[in-house]
Order: structure tokens, then C-alpha cells, then sequence
């Protein structure tokens, strides 16, 4: 991770990139796969996708996520895992 300015921090995981927001608390999500996004997630919201997707998976035909609950696109279970990956990673920044 890098420092982009006081109380920020980049992330660019394997799935996921954005910035975490440390004063606020808040991870700013801006792609998702090859999809660009701009979407601020609270610490609750990271952590339900995070243990939703850690329940499932191992499920054998992945997930099917969607942005803006219009765009829906497909994680293969390896994808899924790297996301879990990418998800603790934001969840450890989080106060």
C-alpha cells in the first residue's frame, strides 16, 4: 500500500482497488475487476460481503456479484478468494 496523503492509504488487490479514508473510516472503492466504480463502503458493508463471500466459498461455480445492483458479473471461486484476500486486507485498516 501506499501513502497517497494524510489518513490515506491506496490499495490495489487482485479483484479490488480504491483508497482507505482513515479519519472517516471508509474505504472508497473504484474497480472492481476491469469495472470502474466509484463507491464509499462503511466497515459494516466490507465485512458482510466479506463473510458472505468467505461462507460461500466453496461453491464450484463462483458468484455472481453486481455494482449498483445493475451490472452484475461472474467470480470464478478463485476470483472469490482473491476478493476474501483483498476484502482483509481493507478490513484490518478499518478502527
Amino acid at each position: 500500500m501506499d501513502q497517497s496523503g494524510v489518513g490515506h492509504m491506496e490499495l490495489s488487490g487482485k479483484i479490488i482497488s480504491g483508497h482507505f479514508d482513515q479519519p472517516n473510516n471508509e474505504f472508497s472503492l473504484q474497480r472492481v475487476k476491469h469495472f470502474y466504480t466509484e463507491s464509499t463502503l462503511k466497515k459494516s458493508q466490507i465485512d458482510s460481503l466479506y463473510e458472505y463471500l468467505d461462507k460461500h466459498k466453496h461453491q464450484d461455480d463462483g458468484q455472481i456479484i453486481t455494482l449498483y445492483d445493475q451490472l452484475p458479473f461472474h467470480l470464478s471461486q478463485e476470483e472469490v478468494m482473491e476478493l476474501i484476500g483483498d476484502l482483509n486486507e481493507i478490513k484490518s485498516l478499518y478502527h
